[in-house]
């Protein structure tokens, strides 16, 4: 297993390198197991290669991750994909593995946001699961937000980041190297309250480890950021604007058109 969670990490980071949001950089591990609602999940781009994302689970049988994680770029939106769900802090030796189908929002298009890099639209994905994981494996939720919540935060309150992937980019000769170890990450991370082109839809978060906050980074898209202390998701991490994983990353927001989607599929609201 763990060799084949390393090629689809790594078909994943090449896939990513463009534009996707991935794990957690300057975090620790979940080793105390803190966010036993977060998972990765593995499913097909297409006949040849796997993709890893992160998802999070809001019930026994459903779980929230980003809609351009599994969505073959050739293909329709809106298409159900079969994935595999890894839980527990260490993906290569998980403590449960659950399988069932990625239902993108229907109105999701790659290339069809506003703003900067304009990556896209509606990134929102429901994972229906074909039987509940069992309490013993998760025994608490993460929770959805109220409509609206993001627009009544202040700048910089505090959030936490979790998910699989990079950790680092490592530099020093040659092409720059992602790292990797599939262990679930915990990052501190600040929101960043702005009235930009697409804030309606996504919201900005710092990624600045050299301010000794975290980040996302290659590997890890669809990863809950939840309101430090909490376990509400406030969005979904959806991308990042340069190679380097620095400056700020941008996440579909889950208090917006978001929740009636999520509705319909799963029956639970905030």
């Amino acid at each position: 297993m763990r060799r084949l969670l390393v090629l689809m990490c790594t078909v994943g980071l090449l896939f990513a390198m463009s534009i996707p949001a991935g794990a957690i950089t300057n975090g620790e591990p979940d080793t105390a197991n803190e966010y036993p609602f977060v998972a990765g999940a593995v499913g097909p781009i297409d006949e040849e290669q796997q993709f890893l994302c992160t998802a999070w689970a809001i019930s026994d049988t459903y779980l929230i991750t980003a809609a351009h994680c599994f969505q073959d770029l050739e293909d329709p939106p809106g298409v159900p994909r079969p994935v595999a769900v890894l839980f527990g802090p260490d993906l290569f030796a998980p403590d449960h593995v659950a399988f069932g189908i990625w239902i993108p929002d229907p109105d999701f298009c790659v290339q069809c946001g506003n703003g900067l890099p304009g990556f896209d639209t509606h990134d929102v994905a429901v994972i229906v699961l074909d039987s509940p994981v069992p309490t013993a494996i998760v025994p608490h939720y993460a929770q959805l937000p109220d409509e609206g919540l993001v627009d009544t935060l202040a700048n910089r309150t505090d959030m936490t980041q979790v998910g699989y992937g990079v950790q680092e980019i490592v530099r020093g000769g040659g092409q720059p190297l992602p790292t990797i170890d599939g262990f679930r990450y915990v990052g501190s991370a600040e929101l960043l309250a702005s009235n930009h082109v697409h804030s309606g839809e996504y919201v900005k978060f710092t990624q600045n480890p050299g301010q000794g906050k975290g980040g996302t980074c290659f590997g890890d898209s669809g990863g809950p950021n939840l309101l430090a202390g909490t376990s509400i998701a406030i969005s979904v991490n959806s991308y990042v604007t340069n190679g380097n994983c620095g400056g700020v990353g941008y996440s579909n927001r889950i208090d917006t058109y978001a929740l009636a989607f999520i509705e319909s599929i799963t029956g639970i609201t905030p």
